[in-house]
């Protein structure tokens, strides 16, 4: 009896093992599943083991490569132009307007931004708006040198600055200057700078727009210009407190634009003033501490379908004027600003200006046209003919450009 009860225990036994085993087996990928007792080979378990663990994602090697190759691209720019990129803190006067303090005493507050050297005389470019009203100049560079910068020239009508610091030329790293009109929407737009004080920072982008204008309601008075800044860069590397006077650069590290501008409410809409700006503006900051702008003395828009319509103009492109500076250069010429406002389409319109369509026969399609035309390609005291539509008709007038006015 106690034999049987043995044997029986035994078939027990070797009946669970066999369920075991078979439900193990059937929850494998590979191996034999007809016998329950077919030898299962080490490698086999192992090559099992490892098929049940994640794999990476198989991407093509030219994918690997272009993305390396942008990895790169990002890196080398950066260590070349960082050297060349400070941050730059500024003790300025505060106003004491609307806060209760006593009139007769001076505050201070503290601001920051960025700028890039221009030179190894040790010239720094940046912004007007940053150095402005500046008690005191402080330039970081990205090696922890920290030296006192006295400001040279300023120029708020394109928002540039030049200070100076006083180092060999041997600490010093020039910038490569590129050229913006040769800039394409699309292309990659790269900026350093040193946004909330976090300095030498790198952020990535595509230029947006070109040929964009300043004033831009608020962006206009963060920034104090009091003309129109014309040929703007838009772009969507991000731009923010700090960023300001530092370099927009293209994917050869050469620098594009001077960041200037960003939309608080906005998000990814920054500007830079174009570096052909730059070249035009910052050498004569350098040699006169300033620069003189030629002048016409007319504020103006562009021409719409409701200005055609409403004045029965022949021409559909140019630039209406609506108002004509006394006794600036356009008024001693005789050009005249609207004199009526109209209702157009929900809208009041001003009527009755002369319509502006060409510069020395250049075209003009739009405002900015004009502005772009007297800034780059004339000088103070020079005369320049506009062709313009008055009653209708088609005349021309000269007029002899002032220099642009300082208050």
């Amino acid at each position: 009896m106690k034999a049987r009860t043995m044997r029986l225990g035994a078939l027990l036994i070797v009946s669970v093992l066999v369920l075991t085993l078979t439900g193990c087996l059937c929850c494998l990928p590979t191996g034999s599943r007809t016998s329950p007792f077919a030898a299962v080979p080490t490698a086999e378990l192992l090559s099992v083991d490892t098929a049940l663990q994640p794999t990476p994602t198989a991407l093509a090697p030219e994918v690997i490569t272009s993305a390396d190759a942008e990895e790169l691209l990002l890196i080398n720019v950066y260590k070349r132009v960082n050297p060349s990129v400070v941050h730059i803190r500024v003790i300025a006067t505060m106003a004491t307007d609307g806060f209760g303090l006593p009139e007769d005493e001076d505050y201070y507050g503290q601001g920051t931004g960025s700028g890039f050297v221009y030179d190894t005389d040790g010239h720094i470019v940046t912004n007007n708006h940053v150095v402005a009203d500046g008690k005191e100049v402080q330039v970081t560079f990205p090696d922890g040198t920290s030296v006192m910068a006295e400001v040279v020239g300023v120029d708020p009508d394109s928002d540039l600055a030049v200070i100076k610091v006083d180092l060999p030329a041997r600490q010093l790293t020039p910038v490569e200057l590129g050229d913006s009109d040769a800039l394409q929407i699309g292309q990659r737009a790269i900026a350093i700078g040193n946004p909330y004080g976090l300095r030498s920072t790198l952020t990535t982008g595509i230029i947006s727009a070109l040929g964009r204008s300043l004033p831009l309601g608020r962006l206009s008075q963060s920034i104090g210009s009091r003309f129109t800044i014309p040929e703007l860069i838009q772009t969507d590397a991000a731009i923010n407190p700090g960023n300001s006077g530092g370099p927009l650069l293209d994917s050869r590290g050469q620098v594009i634009g001077v960041n200037t501008a960003y939309d608080p409410d906005a998000f990814g809409v920054g500007f830079a003033v174009p570096v052909n700006m730059v070249k035009l503006v910052v050498p004569k900051l350098i040699k006169d501490g300033r620069y003189a702008y030629p002048w016409l003395g007319i504020s103006g828009t562009d021409l719409s379908l409701d200005y055609v319509e409403a004045m029965s103009l022949p021409v559909k492109r140019g630039a209406i004027v609506l108002s004509v500076v006394p006794g600036s250069p356009a008024d001693k010429a005789g050009l005249r600003g609207s004199n009526e406002t109209v209702q157009m389409t929900g809208r009041e319109l001003e009527i009755g200006g002369d319509v502006i369509v060409a510069i020395n026969g250049v075209p003009v399609r739009q405002f900015e046209d004009i502005l772009v035309y007297v800034i780059r390609q004339t000088e103070v005291g020079q005369r320049v003919t506009l062709t313009i539509i008055r009653d209708g008709r088609e005349q021309k007038i000269e007029v002899r450009l002032a220099e642009r006015p300082r208050d």
